[in-house]
């Protein structure tokens, strides 16, 4: 049975919080990736940004509707989301895009475990963590190619 050691890629490009959204775009664009964890100065995990976050970031304001009943104003949805609209299209930093609650997996998850996370939590890349450090990482094509037989069957050391 393959696992997340066998699939992952070992070469891990990170980015910190305070890089800037225009580098991270164009560091994305130079190494052909679409995410990557983002570490504090140990190298410790605390978020991952992907192609997704930068999308979103340029996407719309979206103006909460509002119901008016003589002469109230009632919003509808989340009052605290135009707030949130503004942050995200004001983000200046890889910090104020990424998202903080990261799934990651050991070295000896299992592919179908790692499947079953991305497809149903909807994560296209996930970081595999040994001791508390990043030791690879998986994105969809990752899990195709171990599919396919695709997969290098790297081995540590």
């Amino acid at each position: 049975m393959l696992k997340a050691m066998d699939v992952m890629t070992r070469d891990v490009i990170t980015v910190t919080e305070d890089m800037s959204v225009d580098e991270l775009g164009r560091l994305f664009i130079e190494k052909k990736i679409s995410g990557a964890p983002v570490v504090d100065a140990k190298g410790s995990l605390i978020g991952i940004v992907t192609e997704n976050d930068l999308i979103r970031k340029n996407a719309r304001l979206h103006i909460p509707t509002v119901l008016r009943i003589f002469d109230a104003i009632i919003p509808l949805g989340r009052p605290d989301s135009v707030e949130a609209e503004i942050k995200r299209i004001s983000a200046s930093t890889v910090g104020e895009i990424c998202t903080k609650e990261v799934l990651s997996v050991s070295p000896d998850a299992s592919i179908q475990d790692v499947s079953s996370v991305m497809f149903e939590k909807a994560v296209h890349l996930v970081p595999v963590i040994e001791a508390g450090k990043i030791v690879g990482i998986i994105g969809k094509i990752d899990i195709i190619k171990g599919m396919t037989g695709e997969a290098p069957q790297q081995k540590p050391g």
